[in-house]
């Protein structure tokens, strides 16, 4: 593979910017995002510095970035740890300590190259080698008309829970749960 996959680093916020409002632009962010370009765009530079210091260390959160040999970022993931008994964004109890994976974006050229799959093992192997809190699943939403996504994830190995929420803002509009178990070796 032709890129580097590694966690973010606090100082590259201006690089998280750019690859979350790129994803944002891309044809699927309506069904896959629940976030709109402009309100990415609004946000001040504090609040990405904030989210790059978040996400590059710790265990509440991990960002993960595909980096070409030329420097520039061709794909992200994002784990989110839950613990058990808090609320999560679409108002729901979390039940166990788990993970939660976010803001997955590839740069369209760089689709069906095995990138995504890439980006998916580092963030699994970050969230399975926590130690406290030990996480039970990783699970994942998927808007359900954003067939392409879904088709993935059940390729990777994610299943359908069964659990089915309204998409914020859009209650019509349904995001279907998906989880991985962890694995009997993590």
């Amino acid at each position: 593979m032709r890129y580097v996959i590694r966690p973010v680093r606090a100082d590259e916020w201006a690089k998280i910017k750019e690859l979350r409002i790129a994803g944002l632009k891309d044809p699927a962010a309506p069904v896959a995002f629940l976030e709109t370009v402009e309100q990415a765009e609004g946000h001040p530079d504090e609040f990405w510095q904030g989210r790059a210091e978040g996400a590059s260390h710790g265990r509440a959160a991990r960002q993960f970035v595909a980096e070409a040999a030329d420097g520039r970022w061709v794909g992200t993931v994002s784990v989110l740890v839950e613990e058990g008994g808090t609320v999560d964004f679409f108002d729901q109890a979390v039940e166990r300590p788990q993970g939660h994976l976010v803001g997955v974006f590839v740069r369209a050229e760089q689709r069906g190259t095995g990138l995504t799959e890439a980006l998916f093992s580092a963030a699994l192997d970050w969230a399975w080698g926590l130690e406290e809190p030990v996480l039970e699943r990783v699970r994942l939403f998927v808007h359900e008309d954003n067939a392409r996504a879904g088709a993935f994830y059940r390729k990777y190995g994610f299943e359908a829970t069964g659990t089915v929420v309204p998409m914020p803002g859009s209650p019509a509009a349904k995001e279907l749960e998906y989880a991985l178990r962890r694995p009997a070796t993590a």
